[in-house]
């Protein structure tokens, strides 16, 4: 007799749209893996069959093969292509008071930099780099299976971006990140601050701030800070036009880049 269990499956950003649906749990048998799961949703929804090439996927919150064996109870993520990323309305997990790193839901500006620096300096920093990510006009590069979308709106203004994230899932690694940053150039004090929902034109999507003794270690830390999380955090963002959003984007990496 074969033993069945129950997988929960969450669906982001275009997938979502092309299943009407932000999760569904499936039945599979004992000893079914990632990819089990897939065919499973592709059986009920073969509008997301084209997308796989594309795709990444997550266990339980953690990036993980297709070959991943999976358990009763376990949930799977379908990470389409992803964007490249606490207080009152923000959400953060527990924080290393040298590390703050946040999904906010409410707008911030250059003056974030500043109250950021003023959190995170100390005497002993000789330097504070910060960067801030706004929403331009022009549009970017379309995900995979969104050209003929993009085509559509050919010639037109981008009018705001809209970014959709899995909030546990792209606060660890954050702390994935900042880990990775005080191994490669000693730099503790960081800040990765992230938007959610709609973002207007000229607007601020994300702050990245900096504190070090020295300039090379800040400047490295703060580009690879931007770098990483728009390569690898599931945060997905779409260009909103006046008729219509297409998503933008590059299949998520799963870790830190080679090299």
């Amino acid at each position: 007799m074969t033993t069945e269990i129950r997988v929960r499956i969450r669906l982001f950003a275009m997938q979502r749209e092309l299943a009407g649906t932000r999760g569904l749990e499936v039945q599979l048998p004992s000893g079914a893996t990632i990819d089990d799961a897939w065919r499973a949703l592709v059986g009920l929804h073969p509008g997301l069959a084209p997308g796989r090439a594309a795709l990444r996927f997550a266990r339980n919150g953690a990036y993980a093969p297709v070959d991943t064996p999976l358990a009763d109870g376990d949930e799977v993520a379908m990470i389409p292509p992803v964007s490249g990323g606490s207080g009152s309305g923000a959400r953060g997990g527990p924080r290393d008071p040298l590390r703050i790193l946040e999904l906010r839901e409410e707008p911030f500006g250059s003056a974030l930099l500043v109250e950021l620096a003023e959190r995170l300096a100390t005497p002993d920093d000789g330097a504070i780099v910060g960067f801030l990510g706004v929403t331009r006009r022009s549009p970017g590069t379309p995900a995979p299976g969104q050209e003929a979308e993009a085509a559509r709106h050919a010639g037109r203004s981008v009018e705001a971006l809209i970014y959709e994230a899995h909030p546990a899932m792209a606060l660890a690694v954050m702390q994935e990140i900042a880990d990775e940053i005080e191994a490669r150039f000693g730099v503790v004090r960081l800040a990765i601050v992230h938007r959610e929902g709609e973002v207007p034109l000229g607007d601020a999507s994300v702050a990245i701030a900096v504190c070090a003794p020295h300039r090379d270690a800040a400047f490295a830390a703060a580009r690879y800070a931007i770098d990483e999380t728009k390569a690898r955090a599931p945060i997905w963002k779409a260009e909103r036009f006046k008729d219509g959003p297409v998503w933008i984007g590059e299949p998520a990496r799963a870790g830190p880049a080679e090299g």
